[in-house]
This record gives C-alpha cells, sequence and structure tokens, in this order.
C-alpha cells in the first residue's frame, strides 16, 4: 500500500498497482512455456525444434501483448492470474507439440494436422477475446442489465447444436456446430451467460430464497414455492443430457447454479436439494441412455471391455507409467491414448512429468480458482460478487470433471482441460473468463474517490472528487 497526501493533508491509502510483480511472473511463465517446448525436442529427437525461436517470439508477443492491455485497461487488476493462465497455456502448447511428432497415422485415424500451429491460432484468437471483454466491458457492473437477456442468449446456445444442418455429431455427443471450416461449441459460451443470468437472478431474488421451510436432520430445508428456480436448473441440465448426449455439461451448469445459489443464500439445505437432483438425474439416465451407461460401466469396470474403453485403459497405462517423477518430456509414449492431445492430454502429462509434474499443473489451476475466489471476496457490489464466485466454481468444476474422469475418480464426461487441451472454442472462451475476472479485480482493487472538505465563511461542504483531483 502507498499513502499519496491529498488536497486535505490526510493521508489516502490506495493499493499499488503491481503491474511489475506482474511483469516477472509473466516472465517465469514465458520461461517455463520455452523450456518445456526445448524439452520436449531434446526427450523426442535429440535436437533443438527448429521452430523454437518462433515459438519464443509467438509466446513473447502474447505475454506481452496482454500485459500491455492489461496495464492500459485493468491497471489495479489481480498482478497473479495473467501469469498463471500464461503458464497453462505454454505448457499445453508444448504437449501438443510434443504429440504432434509421432501421432500421425494413429492418434487422428490418418487425419494428420499441425495440432499445435492450430492451437497457436487458437490462443491469438483468445488474446483478442480476452482484449474485447477488457475493452467492452468497462465496469462488470453493466452487465446485470442483461440478466434475462443472457438467460436467453445461453438456451439459444444450447440449442444451436440440435438444429438440423449446422449442429453436428462427434463421438455421440452433439454439442458441436459447423462454422464453415470450423467448428464451434457453444456451450463454452453458454457457461459464461448462464454465469451472468445465475449471478443477476439471484441478486434480485436472494432474500426469498434465503426463507427456510422446514427443518430435515438438522438441515433447513428451502420452502416449496422457491423450488421453482433449481428444478428448472434441473430440467434443463437433463434436457442437455437427453437430447445432447453430454454427461459433462449437464453436470458443470447444474453444478455451476447449484453452488451459486448457495453462495447466494447461505442455506446448506439448497446444497442438500441439488445433490439429491443430482443424483436422481444421473439414475435415472444410467437407466434410460446407453451411452450414460457406458460411461458409468467404463468407470467402474474398464478392463472388463477393453475394446470399448481402449482410451482410458491406455491413459491408466500411460500414469502408471510416468510414476511419481514422469519419464521425461518427449520420452514417454502418449501417442499410444487416441486423443491424449484432447480428452486425455492429462493422462499424456501425468506420464511425461509425473505424479509431481501433474500436481504442480493442478496446484497452477487451484491457485487460478483461488485468485478467483479472492476476487469474489473483496468485490464489493453483489453481482460482481456472485459472478466472480460463478465463474471460478465454474473453472474448478470443469477442471475437477476432467482430472476425475482421466483418473478414474469419476466417470468420463467429455470436457476439456482448460488452456492445456486442443481445442478452439475452449481456450477462446476461457480467456474471456479471464477477462471478466480481471476486470471485476480491476473494479475491486481501485481507491475510492478521495473526499475533500472545503471551508467557506457560511458552511462547510463536502465535495466528491476522483482519485488524485482538487479542490
Amino acid at each position: 500500500m502507498v499513502a499519496p497526501s491529498s488536497s486535505s493533508g490526510t493521508p489516502a491509502w490506495v493499493p499499488r498497482k503491481r503491474r511489475g510483480t506482474e511483469l516477472v511472473l509473466t516472465s517465469m511463465a514465458v520461461g517455463i512455456a520455452i523450456f518445456a517446448y526445448v524439452a520436449v525436442g531434446l526427450g523426442a529427437r535429440g535436437t533443438v525444434p527448429a521452430g523454437v525461436f518462433k515459438l519464443a517470439a509467438a509466446v513473447i508477443v502474447v505475454a506481452i501483448a496482454t500485459t500491455i492491455v492489461v496495464r492500459r485497461l485493468a491497471p489495479y487488476a489481480d498482478p497473479v492470474l495473467l501469469p498463471l493462465v500464461i503458464a497453462l497455456n505454454g505448457i499445453g502448447l508444448a504437449m501438443i507439440y510434443r504429440i504432434d511428432q509421432d501421432c500421425p497415422g494413429f492418434c487422428l485415424g490418418g487425419d494428420y494436422q499441425p495440432l499445435a500451429n492450430a492451437q497457436l491460432m487458437w490462443t491469438a484468437l483468445g488474446l483478442v477475446a480476452f482484449t474485447v471483454v477488457l475493452f467492452v466491458v468497462n465496469d462488470h457492473r453493466m452487465l446485470q442489465r442483461f440478466t434475462y437477456s443472457a438467460g436467453l442468449a445461453a438456451i439459444v446456445l444450447l440449442v444451436l447444436p440440435l438444429l438440423p444442418g449446422i449442429g453436428q455429431n462427434i463421438r455421440g455427443a452433439r454439442i458441436w456446430i459447423n462454422l464453415g471450416p470450423f467448428s464451434f461449441q457453444p456451450g463454452e459460451a453458454a457457461k459464461i451467460c448462464l454465469a451472468v443470468f445465475f449471478a443477476g437472478y439471484l441478486v434480485r431474488h436472494k432474500d426469498a430464497l434465503a426463507l427456510a421451510g422446514r427443518r430435515v436432520l438438522g438441515v433447513d430445508l428451502p420452502r416449496g414455492r422457491d423450488l421453482g428456480p433449481i428444478l428448472a436448473g434441473w430440467l434443463i441440465s437433463v434436457g442437455i443430457l437427453v437430447f445432447q448426449r453430454d454427461l459433462g455439461s449437464s453436470l458443470l451448469f447444474f453444478g455451476l447454479f447449484v453452488v451459486m445459489l448457495y453462495i447466494a443464500t447461505e442455506r446448506p439445505g439448497w446444497l442438500v436439494v441439488g445433490a439429491v437432483l443430482f443424483v436422481s438425474g444421473s439414475y435415472f439416465g444410467y437407466l434410460a441412455f446407453g451411452h450414460v451407461r457406458a460411461r458409468f460401466d467404463a468407470w467402474l469396470d474398464p478392463f472388463g471391455n477393453p475394446d470399448a474403453n481402449g482410451q482410458l485403459i491406455s491413459s491408466l497405462y500411460g500414469l502408471a507409467h510416468g510414476g511419481v517423477l514422469g519419464r521425461g518430456l518427449g520420452q514417454g509414449s502418449p501417442e499410444l491414448t487416441p486423443f491424449s492431445f484432447s480428452d486425455f492430454i492429462v493422462g499424456a502429462l501425468g506420464e511425461e512429468l509425473g505424479l509431481t509434474g501433474l500436481m504442480a499443473i493442478l496446484l497452477i489451476y487451484g491457485l487460478i480458482v483461488e485468485r478467483g475466489l479472492r476476487i469474489a471476496l473483496t468485490c464489493r457490489d453483489a453481482f460482481g460478487k456472485l459472478l466472480a464466485a460463478g465463474l471460478a466454481v465454474s473453472f474448478a468444476l470443469q477442471v475437477f470433471v476432467v482430472v476425475g474422469g482421466v483418473t478414474r475418480l469419476i466417470p468420463l464426461t467429455g470436457l476439456t482441460t482448460p488452456f492445456l487441451a486442443q481445442g478452439g472454442s475452449s481456450i477462446v472462451m476461457n480467456w474471456a473468463i479471464m477477462g471478466l475476472l480481471l476486470r471485476i479485480s480491476d473494479q475491486t482493487r481501485r481507491p475510492a474517490p478521495e473526499i475533500s472538505t472545503v471551508q467557506s465563511d457560511e458552511e462547510t461542504q463536502i465535495v466528491k472528487l476522483p482519485a488524485g483531483g482538487t479542490a
């Protein structure tokens, strides 16, 4: 903290911008990304990759560009969040490049593409989305005006993959749409719209939802008349499970709503109701739909049907092969696992970096979630508090669902690992989420307007001035 003197002579305490700290941490994140890329080349081919200078230049440009954007558009934003994201993005690029080396003809069924180059392009588009969010959203509170518009947009985005002509079924899930030569997953954008809708809705109705009904086994359950919103959220999540065959998004959206409802009302009864509804919905899905039953059967006994569960079995063997310290970057066999560059990139990283490296990556994810929740705690308005908490919780749920599925803690769901896995819509929308969190953080950490007293012969006037103003 610093204490410049105000015009009234009283010290005005304002937070430091901490942009120098951000620059040092960003430099470390860039170094990690470049080191990982060089280590992959040395491990896989015994030589420094020919494109190391190209990638290094690209990563440095991304780091400098994001730093300048934050300095100009959000100077008081959290200084730790951006370096953490750049580190994850760089590690993901290095790992995808590593899989590129041994993947042709096997991982993609003969359709070989330079995945690392595509990921670099999507990262650049993510940076554009990040900049647009910070530029357009000058104050996060303006989003509260679009509460119901965001809800409608989320429903439209979720319905788009079901429309004939543009919807696309990939590996049993209908969650993609075709946009010319590209495919896009609207659910990634719907996640942000739903967070805005839930935050705005709960700010307006939290008092009614916080009222307790009957007390059962020491838990105050909500009133029956207030169950409508959570039942609507449950029906939407079940609809996604039924029509899009997407267990992961169903879990993510419903979990996001229940947690935000609990944060807004501080009533544990909502968690109990949400857990009961989710378990009943999952059981219904298991009985009614073959693809859900296959996911659960693979979770309970993957070796019972090795032909159908080859991906999961191969990933588990890769994790075991990595052990505690890993085989070393470029020295494992992640190419033996189909789609190791996307759905199973956590298994590929676990094989080459071991349990130690995988725990370090999970720690980075944990720090991102912690910074998001810290932003929510320090935010001064209810809408920003709920929105920041919702975005952080959605990020945490997505990481838990992905890592839990790959390690067989829970059934596989098909979600992407944020900033690591190859995927355009995921990386672009996650960069947009980081832009929103930094905007809320900047608004929260800005110094309050100075209060200056002006003496006159007849009365004392209280004048509110902007920070740095004079009477």
